[in-house]
């Protein structure tokens, strides 16, 4: 059913607003974040930030009078405002031109490049991808796509959407057995005042989830470091991601990996420990 809130034409006026932030590649961040996720290796200054780190920079900053009620900033400023309650993170693509240097003086533009809406069995979606350009001195280093989902709140009594079970031959596996302080450490380093990742009443009150979130952004970094830690000599060129479900604090879950047997490619994938895929992603080697 149509839901008379989403002015589509409204909404998509924000297509093509760009806005552009400067940051430093805090190598202290960067140690942060390595130990937020037992890497094997700090990053120093003049060292290559690793693939998907540059998301714990270019804060979005706001002042507390501005946050909405689901601990985002409020709806209408860089962002469309579209009513829907529930918002994640879908997705990606990114493409590796260049290394973005620890301690680089480094560029953002975004641009807001879709906005779109459709109507499933859960109800109504809508869906916003914007491109970024991330660089320094001049020169783009990363090329993305960020895909943002808003959904609404789920019935009561409505039926849970089956779980899509995972790949079964993985090569590659790691577990990770998520808590509140790893959710609040990753979320800390990315300025995400989200409370579905660490405020349990109100995730589980308000949006009906039995946990803490599990970031998606933090799932598919854990994927790219599977990636290093298994091949550390790969030059990871692209990353494609996709969420499929969600993963909680509330039991551990598995990265897993197959590389393709011409070494150009590697299938990455979380599940829970049941076996249900939670993000599938393919990286492209050079």
């Amino acid at each position: 059913m149509s839901n008379p809130d989403l002015d589509l034409s409204m909404l998509r006026q924000w297509v093509d607003k760009t806005e552009s932030r400067d940051d430093h590649i805090n190598p202290a961040f960067a140690a942060a974040l390595a130990a937020t996720i037992d890497g094997p290796q700090q990053p120093l200054a003049g060292d290559a930030l690793p693939p998907l780190w540059h998301w714990i920079y270019f804060w979005t900053v706001c002042k507390q009078s501005e946050v909405g009620d689901d601990g985002h900033p409020k709806r209408g400023g860089f962002l469309p405002p579209v009513p829907l309650p529930r918002r994640m993170w879908a997705g990606g693509r990114l493409r590796f031109d260049a290394p973005l240097p620890v301690g680089s003086a480094a560029q953002k533009t975004s641009r807001i490049a879709s906005v779109d809406v459709k109507h499933g069995r859960t109800g109504a979606l809508a869906f916003v991808t914007v491109k970024h350009e991330i660089g320094h001195g001049g020169q783009v280093c990363i090329h993305e796509e960020h895909d943002i989902v808003y959904r609404e709140m789920p019935q009561p009594g409505a039926a849970p959407v089956a779980p899509k079970a995972a790949p079964a031959d993985a090569q590659w596996k790691r577990r990770v057995d998520p808590d509140p302080v790893l959710l609040f450490r990753y979320s800390a380093l990315t300025f995400n005042g989200h409370r579905i990742h660490y405020d349990r009443s109100y995730v589980t009150g308000v949006e009906g989830y039995p946990g803490l979130i599990v970031h998606g952004p933090l799932i598919a970094t854990l994927l790219a470091d599977l990636l290093a830690r298994e091949m550390p000599r790969a030059v990871l060129r692209e990353f494609n991601f996709r969420a499929v479900g969600s993963l909680f604090d509330i039991e551990g879950f598995e990265l897993c990996g197959k590389p393709a047997a011409d070494g150009k490619s590697v299938q990455l994938w979380a599940q829970n420990l049941r076996g249900e895929l939670a993000m599938q992603a393919e990286a492209i080697l050079g």
